[in-house]
């Protein structure tokens, strides 16, 4: 069993993208989902595929399990998917001794740029690069589960609140 450790940040202009060191597209589908766990696949530029289960209530914190799996497979499961497929570029940057993913959403997310540090531990105090803004680890809006099934899109890309609709 892994443990994932990460703290999710909103990313603010374009600094970031001078220091890319690769980057790879991503359709995400939520397969099932309980207050406490998930089911997802991801399917990496339309050539592999992992399915992975994460458990765990914290956001900063979980267990993860991963796994290959055939294309095909994960296109069958995609077409089952609960609510909306996430569409994104994850791009990697190093800084100092950290590797920070950031994910440039398309589909109903177009628009929004979150970026994610994994740590060794909790405790871990990763330098903030200048192109890091607010932190949005604790934040369950920015959870790629409660974007997929809540489809919060309309509030995160927009600003529009559920609430005021």
């Amino acid at each position: 069993m892994a443990k994932e450790i990460e703290r999710k940040f909103k990313v603010v202009g374009d600094g970031w993208r001078s220091q890319t060191v690769s980057s790879s597209s991503f359709r995400q589908a939520y397969i099932a989902s309980a207050e406490d766990r998930s089911v997802r696949v991801r399917i990496m530029d339309g050539e592999r595929a992992k399915l992975t289960i994460k458990v765990g209530r914290q956001f900063m914190s979980r267990d993860e399990f991963e796994y290959e799996i055939p294309l095909a497979d994960a296109e069958q499961l995609a077409d089952c998917a609960v609510g909306v497929v996430l569409e994104k570029t994850r791009y990697e940057v190093e800084h100092h001794g950290y590797t920070w993913e950031i994910d440039v959403y398309g589909g109903a997310y177009q628009g929004l740029v979150i970026a994610e540090v994994e740590m060794e531990d909790e405790a871990a105090q990763p330098d903030l690069p200048d192109w890091i803004g607010e932190e949005v680890t604790g934040d369950r809006r920015f959870s790629n589960l409660v974007m997929a099934t809540e489809d919060m899109s309309s509030e995160l890309v927009h600003g529009v609140s559920s609430a005021s609709l």
